[in-house]
């Protein structure tokens, strides 16, 4: 058996968008990534808004069907005539807690989906018993099953949601920004009730977040996004304490330091320009055009994501 849930091999995932009446071009959402994750590791995300970060999720799950590459659960290649199979042991948390609930539709109905889905009760008495465990799991009042999801507050619909999740037993999660839309107290509540559930459960997690400092805390593993690659991949210590990629270092450099001192000490780097259109990237290296120590190689060819030593990948040819 091997050690790795998941891998993920030169996953491809390219949308076709219009430029006129029969012309079009591809929009390369994921382009040739790669990464794997243990068993009961979480694996974090990273990177600004359009970088392709949940597309990675969707694709991985098979939401959206891979245009190239390859995804391994459990050492097995997931297909469309086995992805029923797998679905029960993969699941995903979705960013709005507002609109991936259905409102017709009460609590016990949206939790007790999958659990219908998957035939997973013989009776109603089991189902609705299994539908109170998991509301009681997530910290929520088994008494309010009845109730519509618009009745409940941001931080309760994303607990609904993480057990609706949870119904079919998975043994790995995609949380896709799964607290980004929530208030700061409210996200540390769900941060840790997925680092407890982790732990009583084995679960693993790819973790996508656009916070970096949500994804340290919450990830074994951290890997950065620009335009559809991966361009830097570590332990989260290692990453926090040597951030190597010209980008990845102006991520940190924005996390806000809660010492003034030590704030007004601490350089930040800003970078320069736009990011590229994803429908018409630069050659070479994508982040060459706001990188500050771009070289004509940078625009001739990609560098490839290589080990620069203790499971450090990064993704340059200067740094």
């Amino acid at each position: 058996m091997s050690e790795y849930i998941v891998e993920v091999d030169h996953l491809k995932k390219y949308f076709p968008v219009k430029t006129g009446m029969f012309s079009s071009v591809s929009l390369k959402a994921v382009d040739d990534v790669s990464f794997k994750i243990k068993k009961g590791e979480t694996l974090g995300l990273v990177g600004e808004s359009g970088c392709g970060k949940t597309t990675v999720g969707r694709t991985l799950l098979h939401l959206y069907e891979p245009t190239d590459g390859t995804v391994l659960f459990d050492g097995k290649e997931i297909t469309k005539k086995n992805l029923l199979e797998i679905r029960k042991d993969m699941q995903m948390v979705f960013q709005d807690p507002y609109s991936s609930l259905n409102p017709r539709m009460t609590v016990e109905d949206i939790i007790g989906e999958p659990l219908d889905v998957h035939h997973l009760c013989k009776s109603r008495k089991e189902r609705r018993e299994r539908i109170r465990q998991l509301m009681t799991l997530v910290g929520l009042n088994a008494e309010h099953a009845t109730r519509y999801a618009h009745e409940f507050s941001g931080g309760q619909r994303q607990r609904i949601g993480i057990a609706r999740a949870l119904a079919v037993d998975p043994r790995f999660i995609v949380c896709d920004e799964s607290v980004s839309a929530l208030d700061v107290s409210i996200q540390a509540q769900i941060l840790n009730m997925f680092k407890d559930l982790q732990e009583k459960l084995g679960l693993s997690y790819l973790f996508i977040a656009h916070d970096i400092l949500v994804v340290t805390y919450m990830s074994d593993r951290v890997a950065v996004m620009y335009l559809g690659k991966l361009i830097e991949l570590a332990e989260t210590n290692e990453i926090n304490d040597h951030p190597t990629h010209p980008y990845t270092r102006s991520l940190f450099s924005a996390v806000p330091i809660p010492d003034p001192k030590t704030a007004r000490e601490s350089q930040r780097i800003v970078l320069e320009g736009d990011v590229p259109s994803p429908l018409n990237m630069p050659s070479g290296c994508a982040f060459r055009t706001r990188c500050p120590y771009a070289t004509e190689q940078c625009a001739a060819e990609m560098p490839p994501l290589v080990d620069r030593g203790s499971g450090h990948f990064v993704a340059c040819w200067n740094k």
